[in-house]
């Protein structure tokens, strides 16, 4: 996959020497603008308003899951998925410069990041979690405040940004750790370069056999389905919309026709974005 081109700043949540910077500057090009924001919500409605040209925005980890958040804001803004990268995901204790394993007391890091390093921190048996809102927030509030009692769970990344040390590389439970994050933007995608994929969200009647019919447009046509996800619908208690990931795009004559059955069936669909599937960095 060719590094995109972006004509303006580029939205990511959280600061500087975050993952999502990572994501973003290996997606585009390592000199773009970024325009750090304080969450998700704020991601997305810069993308929406104009002060952003797109945004890079977690979905989904390939050990804890689901980013649910993200998901329902794909649904609440109008905005169009138009690309993805996976990123390897290295945690690393970070520390200020001189501090050694015995000092550690505290170890800070947003709760995926702990969650991920448990076999480590638990190795450590006098020092307690801290959570906080991201990484590499962590990691600059630790730089700021030089304790020496404490250290930081973030990537190699941080570090650099804060003038800060690695005291131990790669402690994360599992290799093979990736975050899968969206290119969002206010307009769609074009002709999608192979291989594409398509994400849509879709409400269904309540009533017997409803989902497996609405598979069966896609399985009768041979496409492939990479993922699916349901989430509740906030309004309508024990009812839910689902998000589909498929191979393919709506400029292909299958799709298209599977889409088209799709909507004769469902209450209502949305189609989130057709996109060119998204290259790997940093795999093992």
């Amino acid at each position: 996959m060719k590094r995109a081109e972006t004509c303006g700043p580029v939205a990511i949540q959280g600061h500087a020497g975050s993952f999502s910077e990572a994501a973003a500057r290996a997606y585009f090009f390592p000199a773009i603008q970024l325009a750090p924001q304080p969450n998700f919500k704020a991601l997305f409605a810069s993308v929406e308003d104009g002060s952003c040209a797109c945004g890079v925005v977690p979905i989904e980890n390939s050990l804890m899951g689901s980013i649910h958040e993200n998901y329902d804001l794909l649904l609440q803004s109008d905005v169009h998925i138009v690309g993805e990268i996976k990123l390897r995901i290295v945690h690393n204790l970070i520390v200020n410069r001189g501090v050694q394993l015995a000092d550690i007391r505290y170890i800070a890091s947003q709760p995926p990041a702990l969650a991920q390093c448990t076999r480590f921190i638990h190795s450590l048996a006098d020092a307690q979690t801290i959570a906080t809102d991201d990484t590499a927030g962590a990691v600059k509030e630790l730089a700021a405040s030089g304790a020496r009692d404490r250290g930081a769970i973030a990537g190699a990344q941080a570090a650099e940004a804060y003038g800060m040390e690695i005291l131990v590389p790669g402690i994360e439970d599992a290799a093979h750790n990736f975050t899968r994050f969206l290119v969002v933007n206010r307009c769609a995608a074009s002709a999608p370069a192979e291989p594409a994929k398509t994400t849509l969200v879709f409400a269904l009647k309540h009533v017997p056999g409803a989902l497996c019919q609405s598979l069966a447009a896609f399985a009768e046509r041979g496409i492939n389905l990479l993922k699916i996800e349901s989430r509740p619908m906030p309004e309508r208690p024990w009812e839910y919309v689902f998000y589909l990931d498929l191979e393919g795009h709506l400029e292909q004559a299958a799709c298209a026709e599977a889409v088209g059955q799709l909507q004769d069936t469902a209450e209502f669909v949305r189609i989130l974005g057709s996109y060119q599937q998204g290259d790997t960095v940093g795999d093992l």
